[in-house]
């Protein structure tokens, strides 16, 4: 747990009782801050006990030093808390807690990752290439640990940060030392009103620089380099371009799947992708590009760059293998939230039985129709089984499942019968969903947890020994 002793005496509002809210909850009465905390939950407030407020109303706003917002919760758009509102009135600040974090922490170094696609492969890796290299690190935010239950480590640690859109707009203590920026595109349009406002927000990410900071920008797509434009003019910042569509001067770009290191002039290829198995597809070339980028700027040597990337073991539910039966692939990629992140799953595989569908996000499944030949069938689940049915039309074979459990039992049992019926066929049975997990599920972490027990209990059934 980070130690937050500078906020004693301090009286703080949290707002939310999900993971973060408890890890800030916990840090600063530990601290011996006064915690008022909220949660439009009943039940959350009485699991909490005293500290829960009775009532918004009860909050007297000359007291209070600070906001600790939830960022899962809508602040302006499209509707604000009814808290927002009042503590915006009162000139209160709302922060999350990251914010604390950094606060916290000023005798350490940051290394920020945002995006909409490949943010917690990319954190992940990172942290797993600064921990192989023998340098004090943790990793949360946004992915796993809450920032305020992270180690704590001395001066010099390395906190990696997988940072939301949501979180950039409540973290004005930010400097990092590392930023990194992976690609754009249409998410969250609800929270931020529109592209531009989505793009502003992960522009909050370069707001404040630590000296000597380094911005690693990856530059496939327009929205990401006017973003490298932006804080290239800044001047405050130097900036690292990454790029997996073009080769760029004095950067890091993957070309035929190798990472080329061009930061000094002289292009280096540094390492074959082939290698890795766990980072198939070209999302996961511009993951691992910026990642390497990202640990160099931090001071790693090439080898142990290259050693680290060599040794990952892969991020659970983002292109997970779980395994192989009867010559057929399984593969859970709940992480996929978005057409756009789906896309990187549907093509690094090709005759694939597709489970597809939940709570529906802007845009819908559309942008994938060109990869429809890769697909043999789709099985539909969840609220937007109807809306995708209608985009598939007769495009491909599908099937209304309705649920996890039988969307699995089906797709195993037909990929397996094809499989028999296409000798040396590879068939995959893939979870990649390009929707939120809500309309059924806690997450998508419980979503691909389900995922993987129904495959193990399939095989288990079918004799075979997962």
């Amino acid at each position: 747990m980070i130690p937050l002793s500078a906020f004693k005496g301090q009286t703080f509002v949290v707002v939310g009782l999900g993971k973060s809210g408890h890890g800030a909850v916990h840090a600063l009465s530990s601290a011996g801050a006064n915690v008022l905390a909220w949660d439009d939950k009943a039940d959350a407030r009485a699991a909490l006990g005293a500290q829960a407020l009775a009532s918004v109303d009860a909050i007297d706003w000359s007291a209070v030093d600070a906001v600790i917002w939830s960022p899962g919760i809508p602040h302006t758009l499209p509707k604000p808390h009814p808290i927002a509102i009042a503590a915006r009135a009162a000139n209160v600040p709302m922060i999350c807690d990251v914010d604390l974090l950094a606060r916290a922490k000023p005798d350490c170094r940051f290394v920020c990752i945002t995006g909409t696609n490949g943010k917690s492969t990319t954190t992940s890796l990172i942290a797993h290439i600064l921990t192989q290299s023998g340098r004090p690190t943790a990793v949360g935010g946004n992915l796993g640990t809450p920032a305020l239950e992270m180690d704590d480590l001395g001066p010099g640690g390395i906190y990696v940060l997988e940072l939301s859109s949501y979180q950039l707009e409540l973290v004005p203590s930010l400097k990092p030392d590392v930023a990194v920026h992976l690609n754009i595109s249409p998410d969250h349009l609800d929270r931020h009103g529109n592209l531009a406002g989505y793009v502003q927000a992960k522009l909050h990410l370069f707001d404040h620089a630590a000296p000597d900071a380094v911005a690693v920008i990856v530059v496939d797509d327009p929205d990401s380099r006017a973003i490298a434009e932006l804080v290239a003019e800044r001047g405050d910042w130097r900036l690292l371009p990454v790029a997996t569509e073009a080769v760029v001067e004095c950067g890091v770009y993957a070309r035929a799947g190798h990472i080329v290191d061009a930061t000094h002039g002289t292009p280096e290829h540094v390492l074959d992708l082939s290698e890795v198995p766990v980072l198939t597809g070209r999302h996961n070339a511009q993951n691992a590009a910026a990642a390497y980028a990202a640990v160099r700027a931090v001071g790693v040597s090439l080898a142990d760059a290259v050693a680290g990337i060599r040794t990952f073991p892969g991020l659970a539910h983002r292109q997970e293998r779980i395994y192989e039966f009867r010559n057929v692939l399984y593969v859970n990629d709940s992480k996929a939230t978005n057409a756009d992140a789906a896309e990187q799953a549907l093509v690094a595989y090709d005759t694939l039985f597709w489970i597809i569908g939940g709570q529906p996000k802007a845009g819908g499944i559309a942008p994938l129709k060109r990869h429809f030949p890769r697909v043999i069938k789709a099985y539909l689940i969840g609220e937007a089984a109807q809306a995708f049915a209608a985009t598939i039309g007769a495009d491909i074979a599908y099937e209304h499942c309705g649920t996890l459990d039988i969307a699995t039992r089906l797709a195993a049992a037909e990929a397996e019968a094809f499989a028999v019926a296409h000798p040396g066929s590879r068939p995959v049975v893939m979870l990649s969903p390009a929707c939120a997990s809500w309309d059924q599920f806690s997450s998508f972490e419980h979503r691909g947890d389900v995922f993987r027990d129904l495959v193990t209990s399939h095989i288990r059934a079918a004799g075979g020994t997962p």
